[in-house]
């Protein structure tokens, strides 16, 4: 294989930079649905080549079923990338009940979250995604993020979700770089780094993409930097790492993603209305400061 033909990376079959994305809300607390279509517009033209909606970030807790559904029509007709719902919570009927309703609504994949809080046994996370395969058409990717579910999928667990035929991947929001190489060998799922401060690390041990939060307002260098990997300029990886690195902290390193992924759209004018549903408080001064400072020192906003 000649160097101008490389390609270290496999292919990533829900896009490669994919923004798990804010809820727009009117004032009153009401989701935006025009903003969401729009806001998915902005995301798509400056570099994100999928979308994840009712997620996380995307207050998923606070927005009801109705809701969710109408959400990911709303996107799904804004944009001609694969659209991703998240579609989990803690209550295997109620999983079910999101998963058939979102993907009737058109959702290219759904995005299971372990089941949080009560902690159930490995045999429980097993048979709770068992139900959720059992009702899907579509493919699913595990969420495993054990700092918000407060629970941690086995390599056997994982072998066995890997056996279920619609489990295709995984958004690895563990940490767990060197546990990470085994489960993706020894299973075959395609990888996603749920981590922004981990895309680099996970590339190398074979993940394809990001499902990340900074993708808001830093798609672009985040695909480039993925494809500088991919054809082997590791420096200039590392160099694009280093420098989305205040970023990263910005954005992240208070814990409240939501809030300050909702202020960077703000600084960055792609979001007026920053209300958030209870218990989240949207974002004040500080965050809106914070928020345009990490774009500042990334080389994302002009000082």
């Amino acid at each position: 294989m000649s160097e101008s033909s490389m390609h270290l990376l496999d292919r990533a079959p829900f896009g490669r930079v994919i923004p798990a994305m804010v809820t727009p809300m009117h004032g009153d607390g009401s989701v935006d649905f025009e903003a969401s279509a729009a806001l998915a517009k902005h995301l798509v033209a400056s570099g994100a080549d999928g979308l994840l909606v009712n997620g996380t970030t995307g207050e998923s807790p606070v927005t009801h079923m109705d809701e969710k559904v109408k959400l990911v029509q709303v996107v799904k007709a804004a944009v001609d990338v694969p659209v991703i719902s998240g579609a989990g919570s803690n209550d295997t009927a109620h999983t079910v009940r999101m998963v058939e309703q979102t993907q009737e609504a058109g959702a290219d994949a759904v995005l299971v979250v372990a089941p949080y809080y009560s902690r159930p046994s490995q045999e429980g996370i097993f048979q709770h995604y068992q139900a959720v395969n059992e009702s899907a058409d579509k493919p699913i990717i595990v969420y495993d993020v054990p700092g918000r579910t407060g629970v941690h999928l086995s390599l056997e667990t994982y072998c066995r979700l890997s056996g279920l035929d619609h489990i295709k991947a995984v958004k690895d929001a563990t940490g767990d770089i060197a546990g990470a190489v085994r489960k993706r060998m020894e299973t075959g799922l395609t990888w996603y780094s749920g981590d922004d401060a981990l895309f680099l690390p996970f590339l190398s041990i074979g993940a394809v993409g990001v499902i990340s939060v900074i993708a808001h307002v830093a798609s672009n260098p985040l695909r480039q930097l993925a494809d500088a990997f991919d054809r082997g300029d590791i420096r200039e990886a590392q160099r694009l790492a280093v420098r989305l690195a205040p970023l990263v902290d910005a954005v992240n390193g208070t814990g409240f993603q939501g809030v300050l992924a909702k202020a960077a759209l703000h600084e960055r004018g792609w979001l007026d209305e920053t209300k958030m549903r209870l218990p989240n408080v949207g974002p004040g001064e500080p965050e809106f400061k914070r928020a345009h400072q990490g774009m500042v020192d990334a080389g994302i906003l002009e000082a």
